[in-house]
């Protein structure tokens, strides 16, 4: 169950698994489901949402990058939660630490799962790219066993391996880790999960972001809603994540580590040079069939609005053929 924001909206999915399990004169609990804590907000209730789907709760996932998303657009007016470049942002980071170590100490406690988050990391056929890879993905994955998740996501089956091992040495004969409850834990507090995140802000992270955004908006405007970019499978939550962060750099006034402010107009600059090269290396015919042209507009409109767009699938069916 994704993007849940509160209690409220869980209690909602409460009532339909019963009215259908009535419906069918099926057992209390016959509907299982697992809710993906993916927005700020529901980080903050989760041992309301674990209550009010008791009968029916298996766990809770760390849906990280969406996670990332809302934590930018929910503290989009605080000039000093704004985060740096996407690649500086993994989950070392102390914000993102302390909502995976509470997920599994809340989980843990009330008997649920707590799944880990997804690596967006995909193999490469190169053997020197690809054997870094799974370096990142093993490292990425024995924190998560360590930190007590009972299980994990990948976004590519070429990895299950790799993450099978880590979790298959960190649970051993066990089918979980739900003995770990994390009750030592110095208490994890809101200032804990708002804390800024440390980091640059780079030309080169800005362009990253905009080649993200672009080629993405691009897909799923053609109906591909999951694609391969520079070496991770991006999703929408990626994508926001790339525009949001440029959209809060504009707004706030950001300094890049060579001294320059984000402007609209150094977007438009960046987002010009990196279209162009997408018609080089592309080829002129492709470059055109792929609509890159229409995924530039929008992505310069949603960008540059004064309001933050709260997604940009919204603004983006407009282009989907009918």
């Amino acid at each position: 169950m994704p993007k849940t924001e509160s209690w409220q909206e869980i209690a909602w999915w409460r009532e339909i698994f019963r009215f259908t399990e009535d419906r069918f004169d099926l057992p209390r609990g016959t509907i299982k489901a697992t809710v993906l804590i993916e927005t700020l907000p529901a980080v903050f209730q989760m041992d309301e949402i674990l209550w009010n789907l008791r009968d029916h709760i298996v766990g809770l996932n760390c849906g990280r990058w969406d996670y990332i998303f809302s934590y930018i657009k929910t503290l989009r007016q605080h000039d000093d939660r704004i985060l740096p470049d996407r690649q500086s942002v993994s989950m070392a980071q102390p914000f993102l630490d302390a909502y995976s170590r509470l997920l599994i100490k809340t989980c843990h406690k009330r008997g649920a799962l707590a799944m880990g988050g997804m690596s967006a990391l995909i193999p490469d056929k190169d053997a020197a790219r690809n054997e870094w890879v799974l370096q990142r993905v093993t490292e990425d994955k024995q924190r998560e066993a360590q930190n007590g998740h009972d299980g994990t996501w990948i976004a590519h089956p070429g990895l299950a391996d790799t993450a099978m091992a880590v979790f298959n040495q960190a649970l051993g004969d066990q089918p979980n880790q739900l003995h770990v409850l994390r009750e030592d834990d110095a208490p994890i507090t809101a200032e804990h999960l708002l804390s800024p995140c440390e980091g640059q802000r780079t030309e080169a992270g800005m362009r990253a972001n905009i080649r993200v955004a672009l080629q993405y908006l691009t897909a799923w405007i053609s109906g591909n809603g999951c694609v391969p970019i520079d070496g991770l499978m991006e999703d929408a939550a990626t994508a926001e994540i790339a525009r949001t962060s440029i959209w809060q750099w504009i707004r706030h006034q950001q300094r890049l580590v060579d001294g320059r402010v984000v402007t609209a107009e150094l977007f438009q600059q960046l987002l010009s040079e990196e279209l162009h090269r997408l018609q080089t290396s592309s080829g002129e015919a492709r470059f055109s069939a792929d609509r890159y042209g229409e995924a530039a507009r929008l992505m310069t409109e949603i960008t540059l609005e004064k309001q933050l767009v709260s997604f940009l699938t919204l603004p983006g069916y407009r282009l989907i053929p009918d």
